[in-house]
């Protein structure tokens, strides 16, 4: 029996720069320059000859580096030499070790992690495919699933739960483009095949509102927080100020903030963006946080642990405790945009910039490269003084902290 050695170590597979990388007796691997890494055994099959009548040297793959082991293309560069000194045509001939759709898409989860938004999605994403694809499909060998496996996957829930459906085929379908790319399969992707010829039925989606107060409003409920000692509730008023989700404020940290220049920056890993966001400070917002500056925590609403910041249930619990019904927290979003466009008349650029919302279309944002800070920040005073119901005196708050 031939020994598997040859010139490559597990080492050298992974950090080979881009090029074609010998082996010996046949096997390379190519190395693109997008850091792709896959195997090929050159070989000359018996009795084929060229245009010129000389033996014909043909390239055969043998499957991605990130799947198929060194010892393993060993193996089969070994098997398709057999074959080719045979007379026999390893593309026909070859039995090729199909991975499972289960190991292609765990390889794909692997592949991807530094390049998801926060580890949450990343889990979700692989988390999806474990729930709902694995146990119908997770063993079959990838290069064998058409559209009625695709289908026994997503038909189950395409109406029920459509949104997750729709993301389930979406991650499907990347995990079969995947699997093409590395030789385990040809033909066209089944769950585009699906998508069109239309084979699942059309789902109108009903657009989700999040329950929000009415802006008239606001400055009695406002009032009525600024009487309460809890960490929650100052939470709260500055997120009704700021017009920011829950998260961003949550993850408020002191070092964020510029007091000279009165604005917060919160930072792309926190923002729905994926940019930097900057807020225009009011003296009203000031008023909140400057006090819990005393308290020297990392973050500036601190929760029940030290330098931890508060449950992102906190002020949604608040506003049970305060009986505010058929009112979510992130409706205040919606209630400062009413606000906006019934009562300040303010541009639309400018009241959706204040909300972090992208406006145009990516090349008009690619020119478009003012924040609109100043023109924000007057909208921002304007709002804050609604609110406040103070025409520029600054709202007094407890001092003591409570949850």
């Amino acid at each position: 029996m031939a020994t598997l050695t040859g010139k490559l170590t597990k080492k050298l597979v992974e950090n080979a720069g881009p090029g074609r990388h010998g082996d010996g007796n046949g096997l390379y691997l190519v190395v693109d320059p997008s850091g792709a890494r896959r195997w090929i055994v050159r070989v000359v099959v018996k009795g084929q000859k060229n245009r010129m009548g000389a033996p014909l040297r043909t390239d055969f793959g043998l499957g991605g580096a990130d799947i198929v082991t060194l010892h393993q293309a060993r193996e089969r560069a070994l098997e398709y030499r057999r074959m080719a000194k045979q007379g026999l045509n390893p593309r026909f001939n070859a039995r090729q070790e199909i991975p499972t759709f289960a190991e292609i898409a765990e390889q794909v989860h692997i592949d991807r992690l530094p390049t998801w938004k926060n580890a949450k999605h990343g889990a979700q994403w692989i988390n999806t495919l474990r729930d709902y694809a694995f146990p119908k499909i997770g063993r079959m060998p990838v290069d064998s699933i058409g559209q009625p496996e695709v289908l026994m996957c997503l038909s189950p829930i395409w109406t029920e739960k459509h949104e997750t459906a729709t993301r389930l085929a979406q991650r499907i379908k990347t995990v079969l483009d995947v699997a093409k790319s590395k030789g385990f399969r040809s033909g066209e992707n089944p769950v585009t095949e699906i998508k069109d010829g239309k084979v699942l039925p059309k789902v109108t989606k009903k657009p989700k509102h999040h329950a929000a107060m009415r802006w008239q409003d606001v400055p009695a409920f406002f009032a009525d927080l600024a009487t309460r000692d809890a960490m929650a509730a100052k939470a709260l008023m500055l997120t009704c100020l700021t017009g920011s989700r829950t998260n961003e404020v949550l993850g408020m940290r002191w070092a964020e903030i510029d007091a000279d220049a009165r604005v917060w920056t919160c930072p792309a890993e926190r923002m729905k963006t994926g940019e930097d966001h900057k807020v225009p400070l009011t003296d009203a917002m000031r008023a909140i946080i400057e006090p819990l500056r005393a308290m020297q925590s990392d973050y500036v609403f601190e929760g029940q642990k030290r330098h931890k910041p508060l449950s992102n249930m906190a002020m949604l619990m608040l506003l049970r405790r305060m009986s505010v019904e058929g009112v979510t927290v992130h409706g205040f979003r919606s209630t400062f945009r009413d606000w906006a466009s019934e009562v300040a008349n303010a541009p639309r650029e400018v009241a959706e910039m204040s909300l972090s919302h992208r406006i145009g279309s990516d090349v008009e944002r690619a020119y478009a490269r003012s924040d609109l800070l100043e023109k924000r920040r007057g909208l921002m005073e304007r709002w804050s003084n609604f609110v406040t119901g103070n025409s520029g005196k600054v709202i007094i708050l407890a001092e003591n902290k409570g949850n």
